[in-house]
């Protein structure tokens, strides 16, 4: 059993004069979880909370004050006024991903160390305009990767660069999604319920008229919000980590060729797909949905969504629930101290904090968070013009495709903008 260092240190009283101040916005359904583990961090004290929905604010806001066992917690129905504030270090950003890159700029102008769910962005541009503010402002960003922080992906990605499995051929990922999917219920146009900001709701993205359906977490699966389990409903949790097992944080492949089938209701990114993405290197990334990948090779009937590592001296088989290798011997190889090492972190949360306090780079950077978005993106644009592309990695364009490359953007909704 691994045990994160703060539950060890829980017993020990950090001043409050040492603790880290958090901000949090978007303390729904992921945001409220972040909330209850900071609440736990024996080193940070939140502050602020902020969200687009009165119900979600009051609730964590009422959750803070009761662990601390006071009314110190404000609520921010906007989250500027949360970043406004002189007397929080640090921001939680918990929102959908059509809000990540305008929230985190403004956070990272106002000196706000970030914590950034995945995916980065809704397209590159967002991202990269994200990533120089980040370096222009000089704070630490922890992007929300936390597999970097388990042990099972940490024990891979040491393994791999190390050459244990030789010369990597391929890495094949199963994410979610692939069966037939079920009809989602028609869209009923309707005033937006009271307590709901629906405009911020949207924010930069088009406006369109509300519906339950829309704002329920079928958000995911349209492409104004996500990209479905294509992204942040799962893959892009395994292309980070293939970025990491290959130690591919500073570029992109170069060559990338898919296939998918798409919902057709209010729903329109794939449910089912294939993408090759190559890099200069030689390795290839095979990203499937898991029905297609259990076709593919056996391993992924071990258990859920999962990585695939195939070298020329073996495989390893990685998920959260753990390794399996071929040779079985390969899970049991003690890395030693003068070979690659990742940094070492058994818990995101902490990393961060310790990342501010040292002013050091976490495990899971802004170029991390650039470069596996990267990957999200140009599977999805090559699935949608339906032929092989070539990406330039310094200039971060397709090559020879301009068509391709206006994908790479998109207008968005007055007042917002990405004002670094």
């Amino acid at each position: 059993m691994i045990v994160p260092r703060h539950v060890i240190a829980g017993s020990q009283v950090t001043p409050p004069s040492d603790r880290i101040t958090i901000g949090h916005i978007g303390v729904g359904r992921m945001g409220g979880g972040h909330v209850s583990g900071f609440l736990k961090m024996p080193d940070a004290r939140i502050l602020a909370i902020s969200d687009v929905r009165l119900e979600t604010l009051e609730r964590a806001q009422g959750a803070v004050n009761q662990k601390y066992g006071d009314s110190n917690c404000a609520a921010h129905p906007d989250f500027r006024e949360l970043l406004a504030r002189p007397d929080i270090d640090a921001v939680v950003i918990a929102t959908g991903e059509r809000w990540h890159p305008l929230v985190g700029i403004e956070a990272a102008r106002r000196g706000k160390h970030i914590y950034c769910e995945k995916p980065l962005s809704v397209t590159l541009a967002e991202g990269l305009a994200l990533r120089e503010a980040v370096k222009k402002h000089g704070v630490v960003f922890q992007w929300g990767t936390q597999q970097r922080s388990s042990q099972y992906y940490r024990h891979t990605a040491e393994l791999v660069r190390n050459g244990y499995v030789g010369d990597v051929r391929n890495i094949m990922i199963g994410s979610a999604g692939g069966g037939p999917p079920k009809p989602e219920a028609p869209e009923t146009l309707k005033d937006p319920p009271a307590g709901l900001n629906y405009d911020m709701w949207l924010g930069p993205s088009p406006y369109v008229p509300y519906s339950d359906v829309r704002v329920s977490l079928t958000w995911l699966f349209i492409r104004d919000y996500g990209l479905g389990c294509l992204g942040g409903a799962w893959g892009i949790h395994d292309l980070d980590a293939a970025q990491f097992f290959l130690d591919t944080d500073e570029t992109a492949p170069i060559e990338i060729e898919g296939r998918a089938r798409y919902y057709e209701d209010i729903r329109d990114v794939p449910y089912s797909w294939t993408v090759e993405q190559k890099y200069a290197s030689g390795p290839t990334v095979i990203h499937m949905d898991l029905v297609t990948a259990k076709k593919r090779a056996k391993q992924f009937e071990l258990g859920s969504m999962a990585s695939l590592v195939t070298g020329s001296k073996g495989w390893i088989w990685v998920s959260r629930q753990g390794v399996r290798t071929e040779p079985a011997s390969l899970a049991d190889t003690v890395i030693g101290a003068n070979e690659k090492r990742v940094i070492f972190s058994d818990d995101h949360k902490q990393n961060f904090l310790d990342a501010i306090r040292k002013k050091a780079q976490p495990i899971s950077p802004i170029t991390a968070a650039v470069h596996a978005e990267t990957m999200c993106q140009q599977s999805a644009i090559a699935m949608q013009l339906q032929r092989k592309m070539r990406w330039d990695p310094k200039a971060e364009r397709f090559i020879d495709d301009e068509q391709a490359n206006r994908l790479l953007a998109r207008a968005i909704r007055a007042p917002w903008s990405y004002t670094i």
